[in-house]
Formats: structure tokens, C-alpha cells, sequence
């Protein structure tokens, strides 16, 4: 392996075990808003975000997995879970992009 794709992994790692303090901070998420939420802070809701907001939902909301208790111990599993999923799905996909622009 690269020296530089190991330092790249290395600070993923780190930073997919450092996830989970997120749930140590007060208050909510900045930008993950709901549609009430956002007309609630904002006092309005952008049209083109409302026409889209049924459009997707998001595979693990609030990054808990169904069916688990709200142990923080729980919690801390689905961060790291969900930074797993999210880590290998842009590695998989600029992995793919590059492969392709090396080709042509």
C-alpha cells in the first residue's frame, strides 16, 4: 500500500471512531432540517426544497438502527455504522470514476 493511501486510511479510520461525538453535543444539527424545522428557524420553506423533500429519505434517520434501544452505547454503534456505510460508498464510487478517467 502507498504511503499516502495509508496516511489517507489511517485518518479515516480515525475520524469514522471519532463519529459517535456528535451525540455528546447539545441541541440539534446544524443543516438537517426538517421542512417544519426550517419554517420554523427560517420562516419559510424554499419551494424547490419542498417539491423534493419526499423525493428521498434517508436509509438510517438519525442514524439509529431499526429496532435498537436508545442506549447510548446503541447510538455510538449506528454513528460509527453509518460512517462505515458512507466512507465505502464514496470510496467505492471515486474508486470507480478514477478507474474510468484512467482508461480514456
Amino acid at each position: 500500500m502507498d504511503k499516502t493511501v495509508k496516511k489517507l486510511a489511517i485518518g479515516l479510520l480515525v475520524l469514522v471512531i471519532l463519529c459517535p461525538l456528535g451525540l455528546l453535543a447539545i441541541g440539534e444539527t446544524f443543516g438537517e432540517w426538517s421542512n417544519e424545522e426550517m419554517q420554523e428557524k427560517l420562516g419559510f420553506v424554499p419551494p424547490g426544497l419542498e417539491s423534493l423533500s419526499s423525493l428521498w429519505s434517508a436509509p438510517l434517520p438519525d442514524y439509529a438502527l431499526p429496532g435498537s434501544g436508545d442506549t447510548m452505547t446503541m447510538a455510538a454503534a449506528a454513528y460509527i455504522l453509518s460512517a462505515v456505510i458512507g466512507v465505502v460508498l464514496c470510496g467505492g464510487f471515486l474508486y470507480l470514476i478514477g478507474k474510468k478517467l484512467a482508461r480514456d
